[in-house]
């Protein structure tokens, strides 16, 4: 029984380790049939499976991925850049971003990160620009940039709050946290990180009271449902009922006397 559990993990670990070369194959083909004015978007799914580098523990394999990774959104961001899909480029920037950071070349991860910015503020997309500055002010502390740093968050901050944008807020006030704590600061950074918790906590309690308001709703609905449908059926049974017809009493004539 051991070695039949060993033997079927072993098949699993197999599976999974073929899963991504299979992905890869299967999207290159994809790549050959598609025309060149789609092929930006083939480009990113092929990055997208070379971005999950993170999850190879060996590292020749993973420096293998962050090159691959690197290569194919090159070849995504030249298409997206030709046909100008500005959506496009932005994702392009963001993945080229993250494998800078991760290969510590912080001066072209800034810049990629910067390049995102600039599309969201011109797209004001609010929430992808908060995004961006949480990974422009992370780029920063990384070379102890910590002043411009915090500037980024304040300005994550303001725009979480002004929005209303709960969760963005929260990843702020984690960032502040983490930035403080690289300031030799634990204090503040205790405090950020508790700002951050109570709003979780906040949004947690929110969605868990919407689905009590929604269960609520659909067992009324329900049972107002049942009860009409009751009650129809009560009326179609009497009106299905025959009617019984009442027998007339004859008057009986009094003579008059």
């Amino acid at each position: 029984m051991k070695k039949f559990i060993i033997l079927s993990l072993l098949i699993l670990a197999g599976f999974k380790t073929y899963a991504a070369p299979t992905d890869i194959d299967s999207l290159k083909q994809k790549l050959q049939l598609t025309v060149d004015s789609l092929k930006g978007p083939v480009y990113t799914e092929i990055a997208d499976v070379y971005l999950k580098y993170d999850t190879i523990s060996n590292r020749r394999k993973r420096i293998q991925y962050q090159n691959e990774a690197l290569n194919y959104t090159m070849l995504a961001l030249h298409k997206y850049s030709y046909y100008n899909d500005s959506l496009g480029l932005r994702v392009s920037f963001d993945a080229l971003a993250k494998v800078y950071t991760s290969q510590r070349k912080f001066s072209q991860a800034k810049w990629f990160v910067l390049q995102s910015i600039n599309i969201s503020r011109i797209k004001k997309d609010v929430p992808n620009l908060i995004t961006a500055l949480i990974k422009l002010s992370t780029v920063k502390m990384e070379i102890k940039d910590y002043k411009l740093a915090m500037r980024d968050l304040n300005e994550a901050l303001t725009l979480s709050i002004a929005n209303k944008m709960p969760p963005l807020e929260a990843a702020v006030q984690q960032n502040f946290a983490y930035l403080y704590n690289r300031m030799d600061n634990p204090a503040k950074g205790a405090v950020a990180l508790k700002r951050a918790d109570t709003i979780l906590d906040r949004i947690k309690a929110q969605e868990a009271a919407m689905m009590l308001a929604i269960d609520k709703f659909a067992r009324d609905t329900i049972s107002a449902k049942t009860i009409d449908s009751v009650a129809k059926k009560k009326v179609v049974i009497a009106a299905k009922k025959p009617v019984k017809a009442k027998k007339l009493t004859s008057k009986k004539t009094v003579a008059a006397l």
